[in-house]
């Protein structure tokens, strides 16, 4: 697999750019080295930028938190994150699975994430006995984002009233400052094990493009996805019908090493049936 050093090697080929926000541009901490350049260089060269997260919050909240760590509105066209379009999907109750929600939702996840709710009539209840469906945003501060384990009752009590799970952010880890965490598509997993009903919102499903797509208003041929992770990011764009870039940051760079070799890029592409068209050291500008 071609390993390009700089994103200017896209630019002759493609005009519209999906980029992964977590693990692309930023360790959700501060950005990765370079970020800020490549993204002024590709908007001096014209070129339209997407910002796509699986972030279970919306998009307003995501912005305002790259803004805080220097990536200002002015480097991209939007932001569209999962957290907006479960905002939306449960406003208007057009998706079959949506509709048969009830209203009161028992909520694993930290409190920041509750803009996904935000102005909508669902109120949050304190035990899964008195809820209708469960919001899963991922782990929260009390138990910890290192295992499911400390879960588990809760997964299992949810899972005995029958209650259908939400799940806004399909990621099963994420690379936090060095360190790997688990995210809301890790209690996914265990739900389904406990034979729940799941929903997934986010990146691989083709549906979170649509609005990605129309944002960058550049023909598809011409649209190219970067991301970390394959079985979101580069099996999204695939099933979106984008070409994809692998990054080799965030959890790229945990799973498969500092400089990993064609033939070790080639065989994780064939297990997780993607096809990446090159990989992509990092999101930096050559001068």
């Amino acid at each position: 697999m071609r390993m390009l050093e700089s994103v200017n090697e896209l630019l002759g080929s493609h005009d519209g750019f999906v980029l992964d926000i977590w693990g692309v541009l930023h360790d959700g901490q501060t950005p990765y080295p370079g970020v800020p350049e490549a993204l002024a260089g590709m908007r001096a060269q014209g070129k339209r930028i997407v910002l796509l997260s699986n972030a279970p919050r919306r998009s307003w909240f995501v912005a305002r938190q790259l803004a805080g760590m220097g990536l200002g509105a002015e480097l991209f066209d939007g932001i569209v994150t999962s957290g907006e379009v479960a905002w939306t999907m449960l406003r208007d109750r057009q998706d079959p699975w949506f509709a048969k929600l009830g209203r009161r939702a028992f909520h694993i996840g930290p409190e920041r994430d509750l803009s996904v709710v935000e102005e909508l009539d669902l109120p949050l209840v304190s035990s899964p006995a008195e809820a209708e469906w469960l919001l899963n945003t991922g782990p929260d501060f009390e138990l910890g984002a290192a295992s499911v384990e400390p879960y588990q009752p809760i997964l299992e009590e949810c899972a005995r009233h029958g209650l259908p799970m939400l799940c806004v952010n399909p990621d099963r880890a994420v690379m936090f400052g060095g360190k790997r965490l688990i995210c809301a598509g890790a209690f996914s997993d265990r739900y389904q094990e406990l034979g729940g009903d799941v929903m997934e919102i986010g990146k691989p499903d083709p549906k979170i493009y649509e609005t990605v797509l129309a944002t960058l208003a550049v023909p598809r041929e011409r649209v190219v996805a970067i991301g970390d992770t394959p079985h979101t990011d580069l099996l999204g764009a695939q099933n979106a019908g984008i070409d994809a870039v692998w990054a080799m940051t965030g959890l790229a760079a945990d799973n498969m090493g500092p400089d990993p070799s064609d033939a070790l890029l080639e065989a994780e592409a064939a297990r997780q049936h993607v096809r990446p068209i090159a990989a992509l050291r990092s999101l930096r500008w050559a001068a």
